[in-house]
């Protein structure tokens, strides 16, 4: 698909973290549909990023989001190019599955820090423009794992957890610099990380499910969409679940 097809660009910029994954890579295409200059992250997809960046006409930044030194040259880099950022998404995250006994230090560091650690320090280096700005909007992706008990790793859920309470706390701290803040709950979805869920556990998400079917990245993105538009000027540290109903 050539960047053709995307409308017209409007002085809007959208950075968005883990974008060669398939929310992220969802969520890349909706913002540039909308017309929006996008930046993504990736940190060891080069291939799917590439590629995503030559459908879209996004540009793709490779960075260790784990890592302050990286992460501050990113957030240089998407300013030098674009001047600006008007919206944050901060979709990358880290999954491992292993259950609560076997969990060890490392393995908890790792997870945390792919979660929450990554999102502070974003967040941190792009909050610090918008309220230069006295505008902007942050969407965190959160998961399903960190509100309702389901057979998933504990520190994973624990992880996602935390995205609800940074949410809320950073929302009313940057309130009175006009960034609005909100998360975004997937629920199950067909694609992405989705697919490795079992059998058993699949089948139970449905039983309780009332859309009765796994959610589409496309879905997901949408939400995103309209929380960075001036349509929800109006919503602010809510936490969006988008799971078909459970």
């Amino acid at each position: 698909m050539s960047v053709a097809f995307w409308r017209k660009k409007v002085d809007r910029v959208a950075l968005i973290t883990g974008g060669s994954g398939a929310l992220g890579g969802a969520i890349v295409r909706r913002f540039r549909q909308e017309g929006y200059s996008v930046a993504f992250t990736y940190r060891s997809g080069e291939k799917p990023a590439q590629a995503l960046a030559e459908e879209t006409g996004a540009s793709a930044l490779q960075a260790d989001l784990t890592n302050g030194e990286q992460v501050g040259e990113m957030v240089r880099r998407v300013m030098e190019q674009f001047g600006r950022i008007d919206v944050l998404v901060n979709n990358a995250g880290a999954t491992q599955v292993m259950p609560f006994a076997l969990i060890e230090e490392e393995d908890w560091d790792l997870i945390l820090g792919g979660n929450l650690k990554t999102m502070f320090l974003v967040t941190r280096e792009v909050a610090r423009t918008m309220v230069a700005q006295r505008a902007g909007v942050i969407i965190n992706i959160g998961s399903l794992a960190g509100h309702r008990p389901m057979e998933v790793p504990v520190h994973y859920a624990t992880a996602k957890a935390g995205v609800a309470g940074f949410t809320i706390s950073l929302a009313k701290e940057l309130s009175r610099y006009g960034v609005r803040v909100n998360s975004v709950v997937p629920g199950l979805l067909e694609e992405g990380v989705g697919k490795l869920v079992p059998e058993k556990e699949r089948a139970e998400y449905l039983r309780y499910c009332m859309a009765g079917r796994p959610g589409k990245t496309a879905e997901v993105a949408e939400v995103v969409a309209f929380l960075a538009s001036d349509k929800a000027q109006y919503v602010n540290a809510q936490n969006i679940f988008v799971d078909g109903g459970i």
